[in-house]
């Protein structure tokens, strides 16, 4: 079988031969449909995360994939050959960017059957992060408003309908090219990032969470705009001590995390309000809700293209090059490509 592998931290992706895994009683072969690209990918390839996850290289890449079972270890129950899923990995196991794959069942759901399996593909990272920003880790209710950064791009253009549907206000920050689009996902509050002032936009409007994708100067702001006891959530750092406790980083890592975050902290705390680092974790249960979501029409994963399986270095490029209207997809299927290039 195809795979992408990273053979050393920094180099490109390449792609190689290798067998067909053999899955362990506890997982399942799934023959890939398509695999969504992330920036998370990048941060990986480019050795961003070695301190905290170790890989031994060359390692094939990839976090998210829909395809279909094609063998199911002895141990499985739940998940037969034939059935259509998809899913998340992990970061730390990745391997979705292959023809195959030998994958842990807890990790996989069924597809959502109202739209293509290429399209579920693109949901599985967006769509935890923000069902575990909002739901476990922000606890939303009804009646509060959620800013969303990055409105359209593949984790905003998710968690703006995931947060109407739990009937929250939402703003969220887009590039003017983006307004409408944002607007059509449901956006109340739209907000030109190039043009708007944050806080001037959102005066008189007491925001109880941030769902943060930018960082650096945008989290800044970020905790300003917050009603005192609101909470801001990051998803591209700088991770926190928690992130380090869960992960079981060693020691010396720990503390860098610590003072990494702790300028973040220290203003939030000034502010009375919270930063927390969302790094997610695979889960089955909220994407079996999530496809559940998307077939009673209250979701739609967005695709801003998809490439040929084998032009995934490229899908990388496009992915990191920014102004893309939710997720870049590769497939196996060349009747699915939108973007041959």
């Amino acid at each position: 079988m195809k795979a992408f592998v990273v053979e050393k931290y920094g180099s490109p992706l390449r792609e190689v031969e290798m067998p067909v895994p053999v899955p362990a009683p506890h997982e399942v072969l799934v023959r890939m449909v398509a695999s969504g690209i992330n920036h998370a990918d990048e941060r990986v390839r480019s050795g961003e995360f070695k301190a905290i996850f170790p890989f031994r290289l060359p390692k094939v890449m990839g976090g998210e994939l829909s395809g279909e079972v094609v063998e199911a270890g002895s141990a499985v129950r739940d998940i037969a050959v034939g059935d259509h899923v998809y899913g998340y990995v992990d970061l730390a196991a990745t391997g979705t960017l292959s023809e195959f794959v030998a994958v842990d069942a807890a990790t996989m759901t069924p597809a959502p059957r109202s739209v293509s399996l290429v399209e579920a593909a693109g949901l599985p990272v967006v769509a935890l992060t923000a069902w575990q920003a909002l739901i476990e880790m922000g606890k939303v209710k009804k009646g509060q408003t959620v800013l969303i950064h990055g409105g359209t791009g593949g984790v905003g253009s998710v968690a703006i309908q995931l947060a109407k549907h739990l009937g929250c206000t939402v703003a969220t920050t887009v590039s003017t090219a983006n307004i409408a689009a944002a607007q059509e996902l449901g956006a109340d509050i739209v907000i030109d990032y190039r043009h708007d002032d944050l806080a001037q936009s959102l005066a008189g409007t007491p925001v109880d969470l941030v769902l943060d994708t930018q960082g650096g100067a945008t989290l800044q702001a970020s905790l300003g705009v917050l009603r005192r006891g609101g909470t801001v959530i990051g998803i591209t750092g700088p991770p926190d001590p928690a992130f380090a406790r869960r992960v079981g980083v060693n020691p010396v890592v720990r503390l860098a995390i610590r003072a990494l975050s702790a300028r973040t902290h220290r203003r939030a705390r000034t502010l009375g309000v919270t930063y927390r680092f969302l790094f997610i974790t695979p889960d089955s249960a909220p994407l079996r809700q999530v496809a559940g979501l998307v077939d009673d029409g209250v979701l739609r994963p967005v695709i801003d293209r998809v490439l040929p399986f084998d032009q995934t270095p490229r899908a990388l490029d496009e992915a990191l090059g920014g102004g893309t209207r939710g997720k870049v997809l590769v497939t196996t299927d060349p009747k699915a490509v939108t973007n041959h290039g």
